[in-house]
């Protein structure tokens, strides 16, 4: 039996205040200088063909649905663009954004990749990394032209060196012709104006970025909200699974034995004085029901809650999980430090379940098992099998409930199990969950 906890009172939202990065700082703005000359002669290639991708996906649409398939392709290189916009600033800024993921609807079949397209197509957080790109790009446009101006400017403060003193001294890339004795003031005064224009739209792409690119406090709120409600709706979905799946093999498989073990002991009083050898066989059988039924209250109380996770520790619960396993298991391990005991249970209960049902489902010859602790304080597990596939979540069972026990701690799962195998079941949990 199982006793319920009433839910803690949830905490009032809060976002933990961190210092603003600073974009004006000399180190940053010579980066930010030196990038968006870099961005003002490569972005355009990438824009350019972005817009080649969509153009010839919509025009190959009757050619027997190829445009759909480029389209498709556009839609992930779109992304891919923006992911790699939003790395770049934030490498540079330090703004601490969000990691970008492609967002699924989480359905199967082909309406749920169709959902899922149309969710990554909408995600605002990509055409914002777009649009700030395309802001770069004409902010690096005038960053070279201002190194132009600079370069132009070193050339006229030299250029009495080399003149004969007639005439004047041309201004390169402008056609302007500078005299002779106002040369050096006149580089000097275009140099600075130019470096000036630099360090002015450098200051700019800053502010720029961290308007577009960083979430508002209101943004941080509402998705931490979300998120709140997510996963205190996966854990009571986790909970309701766990205590059907807990009812379910009480009822099925320790009760029904306790009720032979019962009648068997019962005609075995019955015939203890008339035979007392088939009495004494009765004994011996019911004796042997009661240590498979003591067996079977074991391994459901091992379901439940596992004393070497909480002695010993991930590593240690995982090698005796291999070692009960019905199929071999290569246990790859490399975790340097507990984690909560909530994150550790829960990457637990996963792989459990995943060798639960290759072993009963997938007919797999081996299972590999792989932890890690990432970078950020993220437990992360693979579990792969060779088996056939086909296996997906179904409301109320053993996966579902698995899902939401990794929601319920802020974590992510992820199955895919192809027909013809093999099966893999990822998953990654904050440390401090």
């Amino acid at each position: 039996m199982t006793t319920a906890v009433p839910p803690a009172p949830t905490p009032a939202l809060s976002v933990p205040q961190r210092p603003t990065p600073r974009t004006n700082t000399p180190g940053r703005l010579a980066g930010a200088a030196l990038q968006l000359a870099a961005i003002g002669i490569v972005w355009p290639f990438l824009f350019t063909a972005l817009v080649m991708l969509l153009g010839t996906g919509i025009g190959m649409i009757p050619v027997l649905g190829i445009g759909i398939v480029i389209l498709v392709a556009f839609e992930y290189a779109l992304f891919a663009f923006g992911w790699l916009e939003a790395a770049r600033v934030d490498g540079l800024y330090g703004f601490g954004l969000p990691p970008r993921r492609p967002r699924v609807s989480g359905r199967p079949g082909f309406g749920g990749f169709m959902r899922t397209l149309w969710l990554q197509l909408i995600d605002p957080s990509v055409w914002r990394a777009v649009a700030n790109a395309a802001i770069a790009t004409v902010l690096g446009w005038i960053v070279l032209g201002a190194l132009t101006l600079v370069a132009a400017g070193v050339t006229v403060v030299f250029a009495p060196l080399f003149s004969d003193g007639s005439g004047g001294v041309r201004l390169w890339g402008t056609g302007l012709n500078v005299p002779v004795a106002w040369a050096i003031p006149a580089g000097i005064l275009i140099a600075i104006l130019a470096l000036a224009a630099i360090v002015g739209v450098a200051l700019l792409h800053g502010v720029l970025s961290r308007a577009i690119l960083v979430p508002s406090r209101e943004a941080l709120l509402a998705e931490q909200a979300r998120t709140s409600q997510a996963q205190r709706a996966g854990a009571v979905r986790a909970a309701d699974v766990e205590r059907t799946r807990i009812e379910r093999d009480l009822h099925d498989g320790v009760q029904p034995r306790l009720v032979s073990v019962g009648m068997t002991l019962g005609l075995a009083q019955q015939k203890i004085d008339d035979d007392p050898a088939a009495a004494k066989e009765l004994i011996a059988e019911a004796h042997t029901s009661t240590k498979a039924a003591i067996t079977e209250l074991r391994q459901l109380a091992r379901g439940i809650h596992t004393s070497v996770l909480d002695d010993r520790g991930l590593d240690a619960a995982l090698s005796a999980l291999a070692t009960r396993s019905h199929i071999p298991v290569v246990l790859d391990v490399r975790v340097g430090e507990r984690c909560s005991p909530e994150a550790e249970a829960a990457v637990y209960f996963v792989i459990a379940e995943s060798l639960t049902n290759a072993a009963k489902h997938s007919r797999a010859a081996e299972c590999r098992v792989l932890v890690r602790q990432r970078e950020g304080g993220v437990l992360w597990a693979r579990v792969e099998d060779n088996g056939v596939g086909g296996a997906r979540v179904v409301p109320g069972g053993g996966l579902d409930g698995l899902s939401n026990r990794v929601l319920g701690v802020g974590g992510t799962f992820r199955l895919d199990s192809p027909a013809g195998g093999p099966t893999t079941v990822e998953v990654s949990v904050p440390c401090a969950s």
